[in-house]
């Protein structure tokens, strides 16, 4: 049996092509209002575009426990090896807009949201375990440097090297970023990384700290510079394909989940601020600890209704998952929200792909898009004498600690906390091969070419010295690259 075609409030019509007209060449009529109907929903089907993260690709599927991490969390989802969670995954380019394409150098984001019976539990990260900064009043200042100028409204180099080379701690990232690692083939070929320091709390209200690693059961697989541009021509939209593609045809992407672990006695003593987002923890000190593995078997049958309207914030956290001091991570616990509600409406965790699966009792009210009976006759004020609704201390969180109760603004590079070279130093001697270096450097090269203007010399000169201080190699090829004379970059 067909359907019949319907206005939005569900009124079955017949005249869907042609506007009511005074005769067949004749003016139209105001009282058609299918024509209005139609013109102001698709002057409206736009939403705010993501600041970041705009492009992305999702799916669901499922997480299975597979290892007894009891000792670490009482979260629900873990409680028992063989349980099985459904999840949502979106993944993404950060820096360009919905139109980029798919193989841009980029950091790529990776968040998974489980819809877990205590309610649902993001993780907001990137398939870098590292990012760019380590304070979050610097994180406008920096994308506004990754996406357009002002002046021209085209992206410049300039300003992405001038932020870089007056930003020594953004060099971890930026050895990634230029490395292959810049260009994965598609998004089931990458690991994923919570990225953050997170915390876990046991039945015992014991406290620990975690890093989440989603490593990928397809193997790493990437792109090279001639590559990515090759296929950014032919198919900008490579990535999304790729997923939809396998999924359709049942070769579901697959990653093991693993954490490493960090008690607060190892975190006051380690030789770096373990809270820093511009750091990694060594696996060598703290090894992969391993949780259970994801599978993603569902394309959504509406790319809009799910992966456009997912909403993702580090604030959802469930009982067992805590958060640390983290800086990074306590800007974005405000600023993921705020930015789904700018986005979407103060209701978007109502629609479907963000909407609890369980239970949701609490006394918001009101506000745009609230599609759900909006708590009925329900008093909306507690404490009240009619509802059932009670907290359950069970829920209380232990109290934290913090080492210092010392108010002031501290510099984010201050002695003990300025080493932003031992790792990419690390990072290149040791994890890129003899070809992985010569990428790094030409990619380098070839992006730092751009920079152009009364400043080019001075930018160049700065950021080589951070090359140089992470390896001397490094600085070396970029600066033969690039025909700088060393001794004076070197001097400089």
């Amino acid at each position: 049996m067909n359907e019949k075609l319907t206005t939005a409030s569900g009124i079955p019509y017949a005249s869907h092509e042609d506007t009511q007209s005074i005769g067949p060449r004749g003016p139209l009529l105001l009282q058609d209002f299918i024509l209005h109907e139609k013109l102001a929903h698709f002057n409206r089907e736009r939403i705010p575009e993501r600041v970041v993260h705009a492009k992305g690709s999702g799916a669901y599927g499922i997480f299975r426990v597979t290892s007894d991490i009891s000792r670490f969390s009482k979260a629900k989802l873990f409680n028992a090896v063989g349980k099985e969670t459904r999840i949502f995954i979106r993944f993404s380019t950060v820096g360009g807009e919905r139109g980029s394409a798919d193989t841009e150098r980029d950091p790529r984001g990776f968040a998974v949201k489980f819809y877990t019976e205590d309610g649902n539990w993001d993780i907001v990260g990137n398939n870098t375990p590292i990012f760019f900064l380590k304070d979050p009043k610097k994180f406008p200042d920096f994308i506004h440097t990754q996406k357009r100028d002002p002046h021209t409204n085209c992206k410049n180099p300039t300003m992405t090297w001038d932020f870089f080379s007056l930003n020594p701690e953004s060099l971890h990232q930026v050895l990634f970023l230029m490395s292959e690692r810049g260009t994965p083939y598609g998004y089931r070929h990458m690991h994923g990384f919570g990225s953050h320091t997170y915390s876990m709390i046991n039945a015992s209200n014991e406290v620990v700290f975690v890093k989440f690693h989603f490593k990928t059961l397809q193997g790493v697989k990437n792109l090279s510079a001639r590559e990515a541009g090759e296929l950014k021509s032919r198919d900008p939209d490579f990535a999304q394909r790729d997923l939809l593609a396998a999924i359709a045809e049942k070769d579901f992407p697959q990653w093991q989940l693993y954490i490493q672990v960090m008690t607060a006695e190892q975190a006051g003593e380690h030789r770096f601020n373990p809270f820093d987002l511009t750091k990694t923890w060594s696996q060598a000190d703290f090894p992969l600890i391993e949780v259970g593995t994801i599978q993603l078997n569902e394309n959504p049958a509406n790319y809009f209704a799910d992966v456009e309207q997912a909403a993702f914030s580090p604030s959802n956290i469930v009982d067992g998952i805590g958060f640390s001091p983290d800086k990074m991570l306590q800007g974005r616990i405000l600023a993921y929200p705020d930015a789904q509600r700018y986005r979407l409406g103060i209701n978007f965790n109502y629609i479907p792909v963000n909407r609890c699966p369980f239970m949701v009792a609490n006394y918001h009210r009101d506000g745009q898009m609230r599609t759900d009976g909006n708590g009925g006759a329900q008093p909306n004020y507690y404490p009240n004498s009619f509802d059932t609704i009670q907290q359950d201390m069970a829920y209380k969180r232990p109290a934290e600690h913090t080492r210092s109760q010392t108010l002031d603004w501290f510099g984010r590079n201050a002695p003990g906390e300025d080493d932003h070279f031992s790792q990419p130093g690390i990072f290149y001697r040791n994890v890129l091969g003899p070809e992985g270096k010569e990428a790094l450097a030409a990619n380098i090269s070839e992006a730092m070419s751009g920079i152009t203007g009364p400043k080019r010399e001075e930018i160049i000169n700065r950021q080589l010295c951070h090359f140089f201080r992470a390896d001397i190699d490094l600085g070396t090829r970029v600066s033969n690259k690039l025909n700088i004379d060393l001794a004076g970059a070197v001097h400089h």
